[in-house]
C-alpha cells in the first residue's frame, strides 16, 4: 500500500494557486483512475483506489500548507506505513514551469509543506517536484506561489497533470523512469511526419527487356537502306 499526498491550501480562493498544484495532481489521478469519492479523514480529504496492482490512499491535507505534516503523519500511522511508502506531490520554484523531477529523501529546500512533513516524519519519503518557476527574488516567493497559475500557462499544466495520471501506476510501483517518460510524452509528444525520408543511395534504373524482332533477314536488309 502507498500513501500519495498532494500539498496545497483548502478553499476555492486557493484552488488555482501555484502552491496548489499538488492538490491538482491527486485530483486528476482520482478522477482518471476511478477512485472512491473523497471523504473527510486525517484532518484532510482521502480517496482510495488501485493504481496497477498497488492499493493507494490519496490524501489532501486541509491543515493549510505549513501544517501538512500533521495530517500526513496521522494517516501514515493509521495505515502502519513507513515514510518510504509515502509520495508527496508539491510545487517547486527551483524548476521551470512544465519541468518535473522525482526525488527520494533529501532536504526540504525551504518549502513550508515539506518542512512540516520533515518535522513529523523525517526526510525518508518520496516527492514529485512540479516546476512552477521562480519570481526572480526570494522576497517575492510567498506572493508568487499564492497567485493563480496564469491562463497562458494552463495548457502545459494540463499536459503535466495528464502525464502524471498516465504514469501514476509506474510511480507507485517504484519505476520513476517510466513515470517521468509518461509525463514527458504529454509535454513533448513525438512529431508525426507525412513525408518519407529521402535515401542517400542513388536510384538504380531497372533495365528494360529488349523487344523481340520477328522480321526476316530480307526484310531487315530492306529496312536498313530505307
Amino acid at each position: 500500500m502507498k500513501l500519495v499526498a498532494g500539498l496545497g491550501n483548502p478553499g476555492e480562493k486557493y484552488a488555482m494557486n501555484r502552491h496548489n498544484v499538488g492538490f491538482m495532481a491527486v485530483d486528476r489521478i482520482a478522477e482518471d483512475h476511478g477512485f472512491a469519492p473523497w471523504r473527510a479523514k486525517f484532518q484532510g480529504r482521502v480517496s482510495e483506489g488501485m493504481l496497477g496492482r498497488e492499493k493507494v490512499i490519496l490524501l489532501k491535507p486541509e491543515t493549510f500548507m505549513n501544517k501538512s505534516g500533521q495530517s500526513i503523519g496521522e494517516a501514515l500511522r493509521f495505515y502502519k506505513l513507513d515514510p518510504a511508502d509515502l509520495i508527496v506531490f508539491h510545487d517547486e520554484i527551483d524548476l521551470a514551469p512544465g519541468k518535473l523531477r522525482v526525488k527520494q529523501g533529501g532536504g526540504h529546500a525551504g518549502h513550508n509543506g515539506l518542512r512540516s512533513i520533515h518535522g513529523h516524519l523525517g526526510e525518508g519519503y518520496g516527492r514529485v517536484r512540479m516546476g512552477v518557476g521562480h519570481p526572480g527574488h526570494k522576497d517575492a516567493v510567498p506572493g508568487y506561489v499564492l497567485r493563480d497559475v496564469p491562463k497562458a500557462d494552463r495548457d502545459w499544466l494540463d499536459d503535466m497533470l495528464r502525464g502524471i495520471s498516465d504514469g501514476a501506476p509506474h510511480l507507485v510501483e517504484g519505476d520513476a523512469g517510466r513515470f517521468q517518460n509518461a509525463v514527458a510524452l504529454r509535454l513533448n509528444p513525438p512529431r508525426s511526419s507525412t513525408t518519407k525520408p529521402k535515401s542517400d543511395a542513388p536510384k538504380v534504373e531497372k533495365p528494360t527487356e529488349p523487344e523481340s524482332d520477328d522480321r526476316s533477314t530480307l526484310q531487315k536488309l530492306v529496312d536498313r537502306f530505307r
